[in-house]
């Protein structure tokens, strides 16, 4: 039931896009090409108006020719570029692997011989690290430091320091 009032209505909106393009297209030859106007014209006069509307057809006629160019130029540069990213990506698909279990040791088997079977100790060939013990300053009552420092005093002291 929704379906098909969805299809119906689809249906109205399609005609009507379809109206629309044709009322449209009616009002842009309205404008661009003007009514001929033939009866009581002359020979001479029907023959002037053949010879422009000929030439008028010319240059619609090139200009069709140069968009149709501009089209299939454009339309090659579009496969070559998607060519040139295809072969980019590569050709290649990784295929799909599969889980595999296998111990430990049956893979150090296969990685450094075939006859090692019994289970290696991982932390016997480990290296060692010393750790160095950090120099720690000696804590001092701030209080001290700040009135020892202060003044000209102890800015002679910290320059005597520094030499």
């Amino acid at each position: 039931m929704h379906q098909t009032k969805l299809l119906k209505r689809a249906m109205t909106m399609l005609e009507g896009d379809k109206q629309e393009r044709k009322d449209e297209r009616d009002k842009t030859l309205g404008e661009r090409v003007p009514v001929l106007q033939m009866s009581g014209l002359s020979l001479q006069d029907l023959q002037t108006l053949c010879k422009e509307l000929h030439q008028k057809i010319d240059v619609v006629d090139e200009d069709r020719y140069d968009i149709a160019s501009k089209v299939s130029k454009n339309s090659k540069e579009i496969q070559d570029l998607s060519q040139k990213i295809f072969e980019l990506k590569g050709k290649m698909k990784r295929p799909n692997l599969r889980r595999v279990r296998v111990s430990a040791d049956a893979m150090l088997g296969a990685l450094f011989s075939s006859k090692v079977k019994e289970s290696v100790d991982f932390k016997a060939n480990l290296k060692t690290v010393k750790k160095e013990e950090e120099k720690k300053e000696e804590v001092t009552d701030w209080r001290k430091n700040v009135d020892a420092m202060s003044g000209m005093e102890g800015r002679k002291k910290l320059f005597d320091a520094g030499q």
